[in-house]
């Protein structure tokens, strides 16, 4: 793999030189930062005073999706936590027929949560996909064909670059289940310089750093569910924190303005409504 100065890294917050000429330079992205500035993006590159454009979505997303962090879930460091969310998974699945994509925000995760899946699934004519079993374009190929070749569609696990980059749009993909908020790994070198940088600037390592990392990472992976403005689906985060900690109000706010399900029978009825509009999608193209 590539090999780095974690300090030299560290020190990206100063312009780069090509910033400096006299040109114009335009960013375009839907994740580019969490907040009005868009800093988590401005800052490292050392545009904190260049002129900010945020145009609003054209999904509306109060009507074609929603949002449930299931209560009282194992806490993310619990060794039960993996195996509830593979049971949730596996129970949005076979009510959806397939058409559901988990990601892990670890590769120990991704295995565990595949593994049960494979096994809770394997008699309801599910496929179930994991991350490393095909190339990624293979993958996501075999995810659509599933629910467009007359199946019942597929549960694709996958973790790292699937929370971008994945388009699925229609039918073929109707829930996203998060198994953790997607918080940058405490030990990596560079996470740790980054930190102590902003530290040392008499800043916060976590809030200033590991939050907005979270929170875009977050919004990159909710953006799988919603393509077009006929989708519809469920977006699930399997993290209490969410809703349960301080830092909470920032991811939820950096999410699209979905409506959210209060509790189990809420997410039960939701999931109903959509195994209803499959359902009649399919007749209608028989």
């Amino acid at each position: 793999g590539d090999v780095g100065d974690a300090s030299e890294a560290a020190d990206d917050a100063e312009a780069p030189a090509p910033m400096e000429r006299p040109r114009a330079w335009v960013f375009v992205s839907a994740t580019l930062g969490d907040d009005a500035r868009l800093s988590w993006f401005t800052e490292p590159c050392g545009l904190a005073d260049a002129e900010v454009l945020r145009v609003g979505s054209p999904f509306d997303f109060a009507r074609q999706a929603a949002l449930y962090v299931p209560p009282g879930f194992p806490w993310p460091a619990d060794p039960g936590h993996s195996p509830a969310v593979a049971r949730l998974a596996a129970q949005t699945a076979e009510r959806l027929g397939g058409r559901t994509l988990v990601l892990t925000t670890t590769l120990r995760a991704l295995r565990v949560i595949g593994d049960a899946l494979a096994e809770r699934l394997a008699g309801h004519g599910i496929t179930v996909l994991v991350e490393g079993g095909a190339l990624k374009r293979v993958l996501i190929e075999r995810f659509r064909e599933g629910a467009t070749a007359g199946g019942r569609g597929a549960v694709l696990v996958a973790s790292s670059s699937f929370w971008e980059g994945v388009d699925v749009p229609g039918d073929a993909l109707q829930a996203v289940v998060i198994d953790k908020l997607p918080f940058p790994p405490p030990g990596d070198p560079l996470v740790e310089a980054r930190c102590q940088r902003l530290e040392a600037e008499g800043r916060s390592g976590f809030a200033d750093y590991s939050v907005p990392e979270a929170a875009v990472a977050l919004k990159q992976g909710a953006g799988r569910l919603i393509r077009r403005e006929t989708d519809t689906g469920l977006l699930v985060v399997c993290d209490t924190r969410l809703t349960g900690m301080s830092y909470g109000r920032r991811l939820l706010a950096a999410l699209p303005p979905m409506r959210r399900l209060a509790d189990a029978a809420a997410f039960e009825a939701a999931l109903t409504r959509l195994a209803g509009d499959v359902a009649s999608e399919a007749e209608i193209h028989e």
